[in-house]
Parts: C-alpha cells; structure tokens; sequence
C-alpha cells in the first residue's frame, strides 16, 4: 500500500457509493457539530458586549439567549420541512433558485460560500481559543497551531464520508457529555445552595455592581452576536444526499437531535451564568480565560475534569469546521452545475468526494486564518451574516414552494405559515445583525457578497460563450481539406528533434524546420547548419521524400522566442486558408522536480502560440520519455 492510500484512503469505485452513505449516529458529528460548538462561544459573544452593564450584565445576557432560543425553535421547524420537500438535498441556493429566481439564488450562494468559509475558520480559531486558555503559554503560536488543525481536517476529509464520521462520532459525543456534566451538576449546586450557589475556585475579576446602562443599541449587538451560535443549522438540509434510506426520516432525526442538544447547552450555560455571576474577560486582558473555562472552573475548579472538559472543547470546536468540509464542496457542485463556477467542481475524486471543494475551502480558511490571526474575536463579526441570509431566502422560497403546490395537498396552509414566520423572523435577525456589526466587520462580507455574485455571473457569461461558439449545429465539412504547413523549432540535431521531424514527414510535403542562429560562439544553439547536410538532407534525398526547408533565422541579441513567434505569425498570414502545425519537442522525464532542468523555452513558446495565435495555429506536442 502506498503512503498516498495509507493517508487518504484507497480509491474507491463508482459502485461503493451506496455504502458510503451514513446514518444518524454519524450524521450528527458531520453535520452538526458547528452548531453544537457554538454553544461553546456564542453565549460568550453575547455577554462579552454587556461587559459595561457590570454584574447585571448576566441577567440581561439570559434574556438575549432566551430570545434566541425562541428564533432556533422557528428555524428548526423550517428546516424540517424543507427537508421533506427536498428529500434530494434542499440547501438555500437550491430552494430560493428554484422558487426566487436565478438572482436570488446567487444570492443564497455568495452568502452560503462565505458562511462555511467562516464557519471553518471560527471553529478552528475558537478550538484554539480553549487550548490557549487551559495552556496560556501557546498563546503566542495561535496560528501556527489554526493551521495544523486545518491541514488534519483537509486529510481526514479526504478520506471519505464514512471515515470522517467514523473519526468524529467519539469527540463529538464526548464534548456533549461533558458540558450536559457540567451543566447538570451545576444545577444540582444551584438547587442546594438555593439559588446561589458558591464558585469552588475564585474568578479571576470580580465586576463591579453597576457600570453602565442598557442602551437599545447595546442590546441588539449583544443579540446580533449571540447570532453566532445559530450557524450551522442549514447543514442538514444542504446534506440529505449523504444519508441512507429513508433519507429524508434519517435527516430530520438528525436534525431534531442536533438542535434538541444545542438548545439544552445554550439554555444551561446561560443559567449558569447567571447563578455564579460569571462574565466573560476581555479577550485582550492580561491571562484571558474564556467564559466556558471560567464556568468549569467555577463548579469543578482545576481538576482533572477541568482539564477533560477543555480538551474536549478543544478537539470538537476544532472538528467543527468538518460542517464547512462536509457541505462546501456539495454546495460548490451544485453552483457549478448550474454553471456558475468552475465545472472541476462537479468532478468526484478517488474517494467518491468532491474534491476540489475541499482544496478551495482549505486555502480560502488559511487566507482567512492568517489575515485575523487566527482571533476567534476578530472573526465573530464577519460571521452569522452569511447564514442568516441564506435562512431568509431559504424560507421566503419554501413559502413559494408550498404557495404552487396543489391546493388539494395537506397542510399546505400550515407549512406556509410556519416558513412564512421562519422568514420574517430571520429577515429581521439578519438586518439586527448587519447593523450592528457593520462597523465592527460586517462591512467585510456586505461588500464580499455581491463581489462573489459578479464573479459567478462571469463564469457563467464565459460558460455560454463558449457553448455558443463550440455548438455545431451542422454536417461535418468537407471542403478545404488541406495538409498543414508544418513548422518544427529545433536548436539542434539529436535524438528528440530527430522523432519531430520523422513525425512531421507524415503529416505534411511543407515542413519549415526553423533554427534561430545565435551570434554567440559559445552557444549550444549554432551548430545546426554544420550537421544538417549529411544528418538530414542526404537521408531524407536518398529515401526519395519532400526535403523541409531549412530557416536560419539571426538572432543578434541571442533571443529564441520573440523570433520564432514572429516566424510563426508571419507564415499563418502568408498562408490564409492553411493550418499551422508548430511540433513542439519535448523532453518527459522520470521526477516532477527534474522538470525544472528541461522545457523552458517549450513551455513558453506553448503558452505563447495559446495566447497569441488563432484557430489555424495548431500546437502538438511531440515527447520523448527519458
């Protein structure tokens, strides 16, 4: 087995695709892990912004998590019946093209591509985060330590569906039995202590009383940030391809599971807030912890479960950009088959993947990654915009999907209402959200947008221009059929020159073997002429063949390609009607690194004739294999 297999996995054939699809013990940790390790810093984002409030600042930090609670419920029963009416994959780009429009499909599709890009970039980040506050002398290598995460998850990507939720059920599952641990006995010392129960380990700060004052526009940048916590509940519905039969069953059990345990960690870390009094720190103050650190601390002090806890949280906040890796590139594919983006996109890899999904998620998080720092907090406000518009228009286009459904058909009236209320309330959400963290960052992906929706519209402009120029709607052409005027560069005579001009001998009696004379005496290039009478000429006179013509072309400066090229466009001019073969010689070597010692003028040339040249300039490549 190669090192290649051993890593990735061996190839697997069309036909294995079958058991490659997962059921809802794997679909929770591949589609849902985002969403549950937002509960890991979404709260947090929220009661950091009502740091000025002081101590109350907890009371009104249970009331914003409350409130969006209530908007993931709305959300969570969308979704369910987005699922059942697309039982083949119903993302937001599919749902709002397919009853919105073209336009608004695109929409949903800069939107989507941006959100997992953030989402893969905030969840290594916040999984660094917990590592760095369990261990603050990492702190200085945050990005280093974001990137090496996000090549692990590239290669465990690339192994496959099965074997990345294979390798992902035991974090996830541990990282939930810790904080309901957490949470559970937490509420238990509540309940004991009645009401106020007493933190094992001091705080590192205490907040004073009061500080501030609730202002409006406080509050919805407290609850725009909270917002952060709700990404990642699309991922469901844009991946009901990947689970088994019953499909659509597996994907809603998925998705109750998911969002029944998200609410569950949201609601009990709020609560614990609030009873211990615990507020998030600066994230620039000096031995920041983060709030999830604090509340372990706080009910367990440092112990062992200190330790387990974060090293959980850790390892599933890392893991969690795997939602990005498991839908980027299905969403990629479909935006592709629409044309919109580059067709590689649509092509399946070695292990039945999407491949090149993952590599441009891969280098888009790293450019992300690298230019914050790899700051969980710096990224916070670029995030949430893009899933909250895919929401909206994911909802507004399952009430035009019902609206043109028989009216005959069941509760047709109710799923209405419920993604009619679906979108108004994440319609609302997203303009809160974009608002108040315009100047923070927002700003970033407003203008991201539309820049993503130009290039998709240029690739798609490109797409059919070329069908239209490729398409022939008429018999094949027989007129004109004339052998090509063949040109053949060639510095000197050996062993490679000499198959190109065996090889042009067959295609045409017109052949221009073109030698460029350089007046340098230590060239290797000049000697052509001293060889070409007895090595050449004679051979091809006595066989009885059409000699080639022989062009010595000066070269006073000791350049190659310009005179060549010049040669070529001036023979294509001269010769309208006639094809231009230009037999490009070519050394194939045994190692990829050798070809830096070989080809370079080939290589240029090449590139220059594609650019350059027109529809009677044909380039063939003749190699000889070392």
């Amino acid at each position: 087995m190669s090192v290649y297999d051993l890593l990735l996995g061996k190839p697997l054939a069309t036909s294995e695709e079958r058991a490659e699809h997962i059921g809802v013990a794997a679909g929770i940790p591949i589609f849902g892990l985002d969403g549950l390790t937002s509960a890991a810093y979404g709260p947090e984002a929220a009661l950091t912004l009502l740091i000025p409030l002081g101590i109350g600042s907890v009371e009104y930090g249970w009331r914003i998590i409350s409130a969006i609670l209530v908007l993931l419920t709305i959300v969570y029963f969308s979704y369910r019946q987005t699922i059942a009416a697309y039982p083949n994959g119903g993302g937001s780009y599919t749902v709002a093209t397919e009853n919105l429009g073209e336009r608004a499909g695109l929409l949903a599709a800069a939107a989507l591509m941006i959100d997992y890009i953030l989402t893969a970039a905030v969840g290594i980040s916040a999984g660094v985060t917990a590592l760095t506050s369990a261990a603050p002398r990492l702190q200085p290598y945050t990005l280093e330590i974001c990137l090496m995460i996000l090549v692990l998850l590239a290669i465990i990507n690339m192994r496959g569906v099965k074997d990345t939720g294979a390798a992902f059920i035991a974090p996830t599952f541990l990282f939930v039995g810790t904080l309901l641990t957490l949470i559970g006995v937490g509420f238990y010392k509540t309940i004991q202590a009645g009401g106020h129960p007493v933190a094992v380990h001091a705080m590192p700060a205490v907040l004073p009383a009061s500080v501030g004052t609730l202002g409006l526009w406080l509050l919805l940048k407290a609850f725009a940030s909270g917002c952060a916590a709700m990404t990642g509940v699309e991922a469901v519905s844009n991946g009901v391809m990947a689970f088994g039969e019953p499909r659509a069953k597996n994907a809603q059990r998925t998705l109750t599971i998911i969002i029944g345990i998200l609410m569950v960690l949201l609601f009990g870390i709020a609560y614990l807030a609030k009873t211990y009094q615990v507020m998030p720190m600066q994230p620039e103050a000096a031995g920041y912890q983060s709030l999830l650190s604090l509340l372990v601390t706080a009910v367990f002090g440092r112990g062992w479960f200190y330790y387990l806890t974060m090293g959980t949280v850790l390892l599933a906040l890392a893991l969690s950009a795997n939602t990005a890796f498991a839908d980027f590139p299905r969403l990629t594919r479909a935006i592709a088959q629409h044309d919109f983006l580059p067709h590689v996109f649509i092509l399946r890899g070695r292990r039945l993947l999407f491949s090149h999904g993952i590599y441009a998620l891969t280098g888009f998080t790293a450019i992300i990654l690298i230019l914050f720092r790899g700051i969980t907090d710096r990224l916070i406000p670029l995030y949430a915009i893009g899933a909250f518009m895919a929401f909206t228009l994911s909802q507004a286009g399952m009430v035009v999907h019902w609206r043109k459904e028989d009216k005959s058909h069941a509760g047709r009236v109710w799923h209405m209402v419920v993604n009619g209320i679906g979108a108004v309330a994440t319609g609302i959400t997203l303009v809160i959200v974009l608002v108040a963290k315009f100047v923070a960052g927002a700003w970033v992906t407003a203008l991201l947008v539309p820049f993503l929706i130009l290039i998709m519209i240029g690739v798609k402009k490109h797409y059919e221009r070329v069908q239209a120029e490729m398409a022939e709607p008429r018999p094949m052409k027989m007129a004109n059929l004339e052998a090509p005027v063949v040109v053949i560069p060639m510095a000197r005579w050996d062993a490679i020159t000499e198959k190109a001009l065996r090889f042009g001998l067959l295609l045409s009696k017109e052949i221009k073997v073109v030698h460029i004379h350089s007046d340098d005496a230590e060239s290797a290039d000049s000697g052509l002429e001293d060889v070409w009478e007895h090595m050449v000429a004679t051979p091809i006179r006595d066989a009885g063949a059409t000699m080639p013509e022989l062009v010595t072309i000066p070269s006073t400066f000791r350049y190659i390609i310009s005179p060549l090229m010049d040669y070529i466009l001036k023979l294509e001019g001269s010769h309208p009607g006639r094809k231009i073969a230009v037999l490009l010689p070519e050394m194939v070597v045994q190692h990829w690194w050798e070809n830096a010692l070989h080809n370079q003028r080939v290589q240029v040339l090449k590139l220059l004739l594609l650019l350059k040249g027109n529809q009677r300039i044909v380039v063939v490549n003749i190699p000889w294999y070392l």
